[in-house]
């Protein structure tokens, strides 16, 4: 095989890889019980594609080559390990059962494909479990049950890479000791470990939306994940607020795919976005999951409040309709139920658009000292902003070059440089 094919076959497997490893993993998890073992035997049938697929070339179907390798796996070392025989002789039998069919591809193709949203919510749920602290949840769901990188998970976090390295193993341990099963959770532990379970769909909408590193602004495949878990967790707890919430926010949020990159695949911005490209029919249905909150006597928590926010943007036709005085009011009430330095930086944006950009710029001045924010490139970026409108250009440019050094995103770092010559030939 030419150098070019076996580069081929590279950018197939991780393709693969990142969008139905997630999926792979919650059938292995059900399956062996173990979340650690499911992530580590999926990564063992990536390694035999990476051995394999060169010489064999790319198969059919190859998410259900790498469920039915990843399996073999799992017999194999169940029957190298005489301590685990015993402990999992019940999963051995039931995986040797599944490769005896007449299609082992076709059977694992038809468990990918069979109800994937109860089968990824399910690995979230018990990964959830509150054996753990709300850190190591996050981590290991987004890791395990999204398919994102220790670093990704740490840029979403603005905290460091080895930290999460460190929770993601300490979680899969604690899990192992406590003997939790994968099964579904019942219903008094539902509420228990709503508030977790929320906020990893939350970020893998997010990464999907725009992601931490890479070539391309999205990764469309997470945000459908997130939407379609958010829209199970509605039906499955219809009266929950937050749960409406969240699943409004989504809708709002994924109304603007199709705005959001240009056609050379760069990002457009929010007020220069072509507003008869948003998808009507998924505002509507955020607006309609929203109203069914107002009947809550409940004070309204981060999903509600930040899907008031979003509605605002969704009902403004033109981007000057925009009611920027209630969006900042409303972040001022998300700040105070869920003080975080990035609500806070929202929050200077809306004020900044609602009073003046000088008025933006000194609450963003009280966030200097914060030491997640330091690195975070959304910073000099609503800095730059802020200066631009003010007339200081200059200034402007140095902002959105230092913004460029810190993102991780390709298509941002190139839109944010431009932005940068833009203002400096310009003066």
């Amino acid at each position: 095989m030419s150098r070019a094919q076996a580069d081929v076959v590279s950018e197939t497997v991780e393709a693969v890889w990142r969008m139905e490893s997630a999926k792979i993993i919650a059938v292995l998890a059900r399956t062996v019980n173990d979340v650690g073992l499911a992530e580590e035997l999926a990564s063992d049938a990536v390694v035999a594609a990476i051995e394999q697929w060169p010489e064999d070339g790319v198969p059919d179907r190859p998410a259900a080559w790498l469920m039915v390798t990843a399996k073999r796996r799992a017999v194999d070392r169940i029957r190298r390990d005489q301590n685990l025989k015993t402990k999992y002789a019940r999963v051995a039998t039931e995986l040797e059962a599944s490769g005896q069919t007449e299609d082992p591809i076709a059977h694992a193709e038809s468990e990918l494909d069979d109800d994937i949203g109860d089968e990824l919510l399910r690995v979230i749920f018990c990964a959830c479990h509150p054996v753990l602290t709300v850190e190591a949840r996050t981590a290991l769901t987004l890791k395990a049950a999204a398919g994102l990188t220790t670093g990704e998970i740490a840029r979403a976090y603005l905290t460091g890479e080895p930290t999460v390295a460190q929770r993601i193993v300490r979680a899969k341990r604690k899990l192992q000791k406590a003997g939790v099963t994968f099964e579904a959770p019942t219903a008094a532990e539902f509420g228990e470990r709503l508030e977790a379970v929320l906020e990893v769909v939350y970020l893998i909408f997010n990464e999907g939306y725009t992601a931490t590193g890479g070539g391309e602004l999205m990764r469309p495949e997470l945000c459908e994940d997130a939407q379609r878990l958010a829209q199970r967790l509605t039906a499955l707890m219809p009266d929950q607020p937050e749960v409406l919430g969240l699943a409004a926010l989504l809708d709002f949020q994924a109304s603007r795919t199709r705005a959001r990159i240009d056609a050379h695949g760069d990002p457009v911005p929010l007020p220069e976005q072509d507003r008869t490209k948003w998808d009507r029919l998924l505002i509507r249905r955020g607006l309609a999951t929203l109203h069914r909150t107002s009947t809550s006597s409940e004070d309204p928590g981060p999903y509600r409040l930040q899907a008031a926010i979003a509605a605002c943007h969704a009902r403004a036709f033109k981007a000057e309709e925009t009611d920027w005085r209630r969006i900042a009011g409303l972040y001022s009430r998300l700040l105070s139920v869920q003080p975080s330095p990035v609500v806070a930086l929202n929050r200077a944006v809306a004020f900044g658009l609602a009073f003046g950009p000088q008025t933006g710029l000194d609450l963003l001045d009280q966030l200097a000292d914060v030491s997640s924010l330091k690195d975070y490139h959304l910073v000099p970026a609503v800095r730059g902003e802020m200066l631009e409108r003010l007339g200081r250009k200059a200034a402007a440019a140095t902002e959105f070059d230092h913004a460029a050094e810190l993102t991780d995103n390709e298509r941002e770092r190139a839109q944010l440089r431009r932005r940068a010559a833009s203002l400096r030939a310009g003066l």
